[in-house]
């Protein structure tokens, strides 16, 4: 969008660039269906050989009636969904909002505001690239961390008065952080909450991941328009503490949940 801006002066050619992107992805993903329907079937298919293995080394071939725990109630759940929200939240206001606060408090260039926007959104995908590679040496739990630490580093190198270079290291070290929070959750769910509750889990996980891109944008733009655009920096480092904060409270609910069972 960047690029059709600055070269050509309109934003036309570049939401139609952007509407075509999106309809390969959709063909794309329209072709593999009979994929994913092979996948589904294999994991049905060991579901079945797992219960039939169960009932065979239960006494009688029976299994002893247990009540289901609603997902919502399990241990840490909550604390979860709370760290789905900011971080969808977060990723989306530094998007929306990073270009207006570059340009309305900082005085840099729009086209240069829009290309370090464009570094953030390539931090991310650089970011979870690089994660591809190192997750097979490192935990998942880690990685989170990991991110989340780069991620206030960087929202630090926009809140402090330093060099303007310091400004764009900040958003791209955003980028790089984000990267392997959203899939680090993901890939917990089942570890965390078990392999039974974890598809409606991540049906939570994907609602309020998409409440807080919808709400948490809005209430910084009122936060903006009401108290100034030079509290982005502030307000964007708030959410990161408070999805690490969040994202660590569920770790330390399970230890303690598994060091109660152990005694």
């Amino acid at each position: 969008m960047s690029y059709y801006i600055a070269e050509q002066g309109s934003w036309r050619d570049g939401y139609f660039a952007v509407s075509m992107i999106q309809f390969s992805l959709v063909l794309l993903l329209f072709i593999t269906l009979p994929l994913w329907k092979k996948v589904a079937q294999l994991h049905q298919s060991d579901r079945k050989k797992d219960q039939e293995n169960i009932e065979e080394m239960s006494p009688s071939n029976q299994i002893m009636p247990t009540t289901p725990q609603h997902p919502l109630r399990m241990t840490g759940v909550k604390y979860t969904l709370i760290a789905f929200l900011l971080y969808c939240g977060v990723e989306m206001t530094v998007g929306l909002w990073g270009a207006s606060y570059l340009v309305g408090e900082r005085n840099i260039p729009a086209d240069t505001a829009a290309v370090w926007i464009s570094l953030y959104y390539g931090g991310i995908t650089i970011g979870r690239f690089i994660t591809g590679f190192i997750t097979m040496k490192l935990s998942n739990r880690v990685l989170i961390l990991a991110g989340h630490l780069i991620a206030v580093i960087g929202g630090l190198c926009l809140l402090l008065p330093l060099p303007e270079v310091f400004l764009l290291a900040g958003f791209v070290l955003i980028g790089l952080g984000f990267a392997p929070i959203y899939p680090g959750f993901i890939h917990e769910t089942p570890a965390r909450f078990g392999k039974e509750h974890a598809a409606k889990l991540i049906g939570y996980q994907m609602a309020v991941a998409y409440t807080g891109t919808t709400f948490l944008p809005p209430i910084f733009g009122f936060i903006a328009t009401n108290f100034g655009i030079s509290l982005f920096p502030a307000v964007v480092l708030l959410f990161i503490l408070l999805m690490l904060v969040s994202s660590e409270r569920v770790n330390q609910l399970l230890r303690n949940k598994n060091l109660g069972k152990l005694k």
